[in-house]
Protein backbone atom coordinates (compact mmCIF):
# COMPACT_ATOMS: atom_id res chain seq x y z
CA UNK A 1 0.00 0.00 0.00
CA UNK A 2 1.28 3.29 -1.24
CA UNK A 3 1.81 6.24 1.07
CA UNK A 4 -0.92 7.94 -0.93
CA UNK A 5 -3.47 5.13 0.02
CA UNK A 6 -2.82 4.85 3.48
CA UNK A 7 -3.42 8.46 3.77
CA UNK A 8 -6.45 8.12 2.13
CA UNK A 9 -7.79 4.78 4.21
CA UNK A 10 -6.82 7.08 7.36
CA UNK A 11 -9.30 9.90 6.33
CA UNK A 12 -11.85 7.88 5.56
CA UNK A 13 -11.68 5.67 8.63
CA UNK A 14 -11.48 9.32 10.70
CA UNK A 15 -14.57 10.58 9.14
CA UNK A 16 -16.19 7.39 9.97
CA UNK A 17 -15.05 7.59 13.61
CA UNK A 18 -16.57 11.19 13.66
CA UNK A 19 -19.83 10.28 12.25
CA UNK A 20 -20.88 7.15 14.47
CA UNK A 21 -21.44 7.42 17.90
CA UNK A 22 -20.97 3.87 19.08
CA UNK A 23 -18.23 2.45 17.37
CA UNK A 24 -17.39 -1.63 18.68
CA UNK A 25 -13.75 -3.37 18.01
CA UNK A 26 -14.02 -6.82 17.70
CA UNK A 27 -11.64 -9.83 17.01
CA UNK A 28 -13.03 -12.61 14.17
CA UNK A 29 -10.11 -14.04 12.90
CA UNK A 30 -10.29 -17.37 12.99
CA UNK A 31 -13.61 -17.10 11.27
CA UNK A 32 -14.05 -19.65 8.12
CA UNK A 33 -15.55 -18.14 5.00
CA UNK A 34 -18.83 -19.47 6.05
CA UNK A 35 -18.85 -17.95 9.71
CA UNK A 36 -17.64 -14.76 8.22
CA UNK A 37 -20.18 -14.43 5.65
CA UNK A 38 -23.05 -15.04 8.24
CA UNK A 39 -21.49 -12.54 10.47
CA UNK A 40 -21.50 -10.41 7.68
CA UNK A 41 -25.58 -10.92 7.09
CA UNK A 42 -26.24 -10.71 10.85
CA UNK A 43 -25.05 -7.28 11.12
CA UNK A 44 -25.94 -6.10 8.08
CA UNK A 45 -29.72 -7.15 8.92
CA UNK A 46 -28.88 -5.42 11.88
CA UNK A 47 -28.31 -2.12 9.95
CA UNK A 48 -24.35 -2.27 11.64
CA UNK A 49 -21.58 -1.35 9.52
CA UNK A 50 -18.14 -3.96 9.89
CA UNK A 51 -15.03 -3.73 8.44
CA UNK A 52 -11.71 -5.41 8.80
CA UNK A 53 -9.43 -2.68 9.87
CA UNK A 54 -5.05 -2.24 9.77
CA UNK A 55 -4.40 -2.01 13.65
CA UNK A 56 -2.01 0.96 12.88
CA UNK A 57 -4.24 2.72 10.06
CA UNK A 58 -6.76 2.69 12.72
CA UNK A 59 -4.68 3.97 15.66
CA UNK A 60 -3.60 6.82 13.49
CA UNK A 61 -7.31 7.58 12.30
CA UNK A 62 -8.26 8.14 16.31
CA UNK A 63 -5.57 10.03 17.07
CA UNK A 64 -6.72 12.57 14.43
CA UNK A 65 -10.44 12.26 15.31
CA UNK A 66 -12.10 14.73 17.62
CA UNK A 67 -13.37 12.31 20.19
CA UNK A 68 -11.12 10.91 22.97
CA UNK A 69 -10.96 6.92 22.40
CA UNK A 70 -8.69 6.64 25.60
CA UNK A 71 -7.54 3.20 26.28
CA UNK A 72 -9.09 2.29 23.24
CA UNK A 73 -6.19 2.41 21.25
CA UNK A 74 -3.98 0.18 23.69
CA UNK A 75 -6.07 -2.81 22.73
CA UNK A 76 -5.24 -2.57 19.12
CA UNK A 77 -3.24 -5.47 18.79
CA UNK A 78 -4.28 -8.74 16.40
CA UNK A 79 -6.73 -8.39 14.33
CA UNK A 80 -9.56 -5.89 14.42
CA UNK A 81 -12.56 -5.32 12.88
CA UNK A 82 -14.47 -1.89 13.49
CA UNK A 83 -18.61 -2.25 13.97
CA UNK A 84 -20.63 1.17 13.58
CA UNK A 85 -24.15 1.40 14.42
CA UNK A 86 -26.80 3.78 14.98
CA UNK A 87 -27.73 1.47 18.18
CA UNK A 88 -25.30 1.44 21.07
CA UNK A 89 -26.49 -2.22 22.01
CA UNK A 90 -27.35 -3.93 18.50
CA UNK A 91 -23.59 -4.91 17.78
CA UNK A 92 -23.29 -6.78 21.23
CA UNK A 93 -26.23 -8.26 21.00
CA UNK A 94 -25.33 -9.65 17.71
CA UNK A 95 -22.28 -10.71 19.08
CA UNK A 96 -23.49 -12.25 21.89
CA UNK A 97 -25.75 -14.18 19.42
CA UNK A 98 -23.08 -15.41 17.53
CA UNK A 99 -21.16 -16.38 20.18
CA UNK A 100 -24.09 -19.24 20.83
CA UNK A 101 -22.39 -21.13 17.88
CA UNK A 102 -18.75 -19.91 18.22
CA UNK A 103 -16.14 -18.67 20.22
CA UNK A 104 -15.62 -15.39 18.46
CA UNK A 105 -16.04 -12.34 17.41
CA UNK A 106 -14.67 -11.69 20.93
CA UNK A 107 -15.11 -7.85 21.85
CA UNK A 108 -12.42 -5.82 22.40
CA UNK A 109 -13.38 -2.77 22.79
CA UNK A 110 -16.14 -0.29 22.51
CA UNK A 111 -16.90 3.39 21.84
CA UNK A 112 -21.05 4.51 23.06
CA UNK A 113 -21.95 7.64 23.38
CA UNK A 114 -18.19 9.06 24.71
CA UNK A 115 -18.18 6.13 27.22
CA UNK A 116 -15.57 3.61 26.81
CA UNK A 117 -15.63 -0.19 27.33
CA UNK A 118 -12.16 -2.55 27.30
CA UNK A 119 -12.28 -6.29 27.45
CA UNK A 120 -14.67 -9.07 26.21
CA UNK A 121 -15.96 -8.95 29.78
CA UNK A 122 -17.88 -6.00 29.09
CA UNK A 123 -20.30 -7.42 26.53
CA UNK A 124 -23.72 -8.44 28.76
CA UNK A 125 -23.03 -4.98 30.15
CA UNK A 126 -23.36 -3.37 26.28
CA UNK A 127 -26.06 -6.30 25.99
CA UNK A 128 -28.46 -4.29 28.23
CA UNK A 129 -27.28 -0.32 27.44
CA UNK A 130 -30.91 0.92 26.37
CA UNK A 131 -31.34 2.73 23.12
CA UNK A 132 -32.16 6.71 23.05
CA UNK A 133 -35.70 5.56 21.64
CA UNK A 134 -36.07 3.08 24.37
CA UNK A 135 -35.36 5.69 27.40
CA UNK A 136 -37.32 8.28 25.67
CA UNK A 137 -40.23 6.07 25.61
CA UNK A 138 -39.54 4.96 29.40
CA UNK A 139 -39.79 8.19 30.31
CA UNK A 140 -43.06 9.16 28.25
CA UNK A 141 -44.53 6.30 30.33
CA UNK A 142 -43.47 7.08 33.59
CA UNK A 143 -44.64 11.49 32.82
CA UNK A 144 -48.18 9.65 31.66
CA UNK A 145 -48.84 7.28 34.81
CA UNK A 146 -49.67 9.88 37.05
CA UNK A 147 -52.08 12.11 34.70
CA UNK A 148 -53.43 8.38 33.99
CA UNK A 149 -54.07 8.02 37.61
CA UNK A 150 -56.12 11.51 37.88
CA UNK A 151 -58.26 11.12 35.16
CA UNK A 152 -59.20 7.07 36.36
CA UNK A 153 -59.87 9.17 39.81
CA UNK A 154 -61.69 11.32 38.12
CA UNK A 155 -64.10 9.12 36.46
CA UNK A 156 -64.48 6.51 38.90
CA UNK A 157 -65.05 9.31 41.62
CA UNK A 158 -68.71 10.18 40.28
CA UNK A 159 -67.39 13.47 38.90
CA UNK A 160 -67.42 15.95 41.64
CA UNK A 161 -65.06 16.78 44.18
CA UNK A 162 -65.52 14.92 47.15
CA UNK A 163 -66.16 11.68 44.84
CA UNK A 164 -62.29 12.13 43.53
CA UNK A 165 -60.87 12.64 47.22
CA UNK A 166 -62.42 9.74 48.39
CA UNK A 167 -61.55 7.63 45.72
CA UNK A 168 -57.71 9.11 45.82
CA UNK A 169 -57.79 8.48 49.61
CA UNK A 170 -58.98 4.51 48.92
CA UNK A 171 -56.24 4.38 46.47
CA UNK A 172 -53.43 5.12 49.36
CA UNK A 173 -54.70 3.40 52.03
Amino acid sequence: MTREEKSQVIETLTAQLSDNTNIYLADISGLNAGATTNLRRACFKAGIQLAVVKNTLLKKAMESSDKDFGDLTGILKGNTSLMFSETGNAPAKVIKEFRKKSAKPVLKGAYIQESIYVGDDQLDSLVELKSKDELIGEIIGLLQSPAKNVISALKSGGNTIAGLVKTLSEREG
